[in-house]
């Protein structure tokens, strides 16, 4: 009964949050919802659709969903730089719009120059809205933009974790109703924001693109801060890597999709329960010290796994248990630190470049992540068991790297003050 209560109140604690901020951010966190709903709904079954419908070769599917992830972070800076100078309005219109077109062409298929023009489409549509939404959400959420952010990955992990499920019955009726249904979400989200999200007053540009661009590059404090905490995310992309291998492995094949499906919900249930309690609870605390602490919690999430080979029953379902343990442990170094990180990105540079500052920083943190995979996976190979203490030592290291270097920075008097945006 206790218990029923504690989680009651938490609940009521992050709709409260909720219903205090502006209208535009709440519609943001529903369209992040919707958004991630329909993206997972099919993202994840793409693969099997272009090999066994499609009759695409292995290569050329890995070069499909190559484009498709290029073709988003590589052109973040481009998303965020035209947030800035044609207004966040619009550009997340105009992205929810691409995607929708994008998943209407993978419902097309037929033919490869059909499908990577989809690839190009729902990645180039991401690297759009992604860093607009972020800018939008900085400059109206006023004094509780640490809070928004911290919903907004709650927001997005409920989003991550229904559109699996959803796509495993959707997919059962074809993958082409899939990308259709996919396709209507967003163009329902495109409509959506057209009609309700207000317009911001963009502020007249009085330097070219080039001059922006060299202002961001001349930033050294900036990319300081970002090249300290790329890290965050790459290590959070692992729980569809090494987590994911890990859990496969410990389950075993037949229990291989329930295993991995526990990762998942055990993340979204700890971030709709705790993200907006740890994240005040965390606010009293200098930024600089709160994020190498959500780093350092990161890390030792990794270590987790293989330390349970050593101490657990050598069976499937007490190893399975170490890494949903693992995944809860990571999802609270992310609740602890991403908010905050999402929080000072504006402080870098002037109100008029946020977008152009989010892109920068996803951009970064991208390329990091599409590096540390594979290195993770070589890593794996080397040992045969996603179990050892390779990976694991290899992420905790990376984050405690992190960590490190952001202290550095606070040490210094180089994590500045939220400033709070008009």
């Amino acid at each position: 009964m206790i218990v029923g209560r504690g989680v009651w109140k938490l609940i009521v604690g992050t709709l409260r949050i909720f219903g205090a901020l502006p209208v535009a951010v709440r519609l943001l966190l529903v369209n992040q919802l919707a958004g991630n709903t329909a993206f997972y709904m099919l993202i994840p079954f793409l693969a099997d659709y272009l090999l066994d419908d499609i009759g695409l070769s292995a290569v050329t599917v890995g070069v499909v969903l190559g484009v498709r992830n290029f073709s988003q972070q590589g052109l973040y800076l481009v998303g965020g730089s035209t947030a800035d100078r044609l207004g966040t309005r619009g550009v997340i219109v105009v992205g929810l719009a691409v995607r929708a077109v994008g998943f209407a062409l993978f419902a097309a298929g037929g033919s490869l120059a059909v499908v990577l023009l989809a690839a190009v489409c729902t990645g180039f549509a991401g690297a759009l809205f992604n860093p607009a939404v972020r800018a939008h959400i900085a400059h109206d959420s006023g004094t509780h933009r640490a809070e928004a952010f911290a919903l907004f990955n709650v927001f997005g992990n409920v989003g991550s974790t229904l559109g699996p499920l959803l796509g495993i019955a959707m997919v059962a009726l074809g993958f082409r109703i899939t990308a259709v249904a996919a396709a209507g979400i967003f163009a329902v989200l495109a409509i959506g924001q057209l009609l309700v999200l207000p317009s911001r007053p963009v502020e007249r540009a009085t330097t070219s693109v080039l001059g922006d661009l060299g202002e961001l590059v001349a930033n050294r404090a900036f990319w300081a801060f970002a090249v300290a905490l790329v890290g965050m995310f790459a290590l959070q992309s692992q729980i569809y890597f090494v987590l994911t291998l890990q859990a496969q492995q410990a389950a075993g094949p037949a229990g291989a999709a329930p295993a991995v499906a526990a990762l998942f919900i055990a993340e979204t249930v700890v971030s709709i329960l705790f993200q907006v309690r740890v994240t005040r609870l965390c606010g009293a605390v200098a930024r600089g010290r709160a994020m190498a602490l959500g780093l350092s919690v990161m890390g030792s999430a990794f270590l987790v796994p293989p330390l349970g080979v050593l101490l657990v029953p050598p069976v499937p379902a007490a190893q399975l248990a170490t890494v949903v343990v693992a995944a809860t442990v990571l999802a609270f170094g992310v609740m602890i630190a991403q908010p905050f990180v999402n929080e000072l990105i504006p402080a870098f540079g002037p109100a008029r470049l946020t977008g152009t500052y989010f892109g920068a920083f996803y951009l970064l943190a991208g390329l990091t992540t599409v590096t540390l995979t594979p290195l993770l996976g070589a890593v794996v190979d080397a040992g045969g068991d996603a179990l050892a203490w390779g990976p694991g030592l290899l992420c905790a290291a990376v984050a405690l790297g992190s960590a490190a270097a952001i202290l550095r920075l606070h040490r210094r008097g180089a994590v500045p003050t939220p400033v709070v945006a008009g």
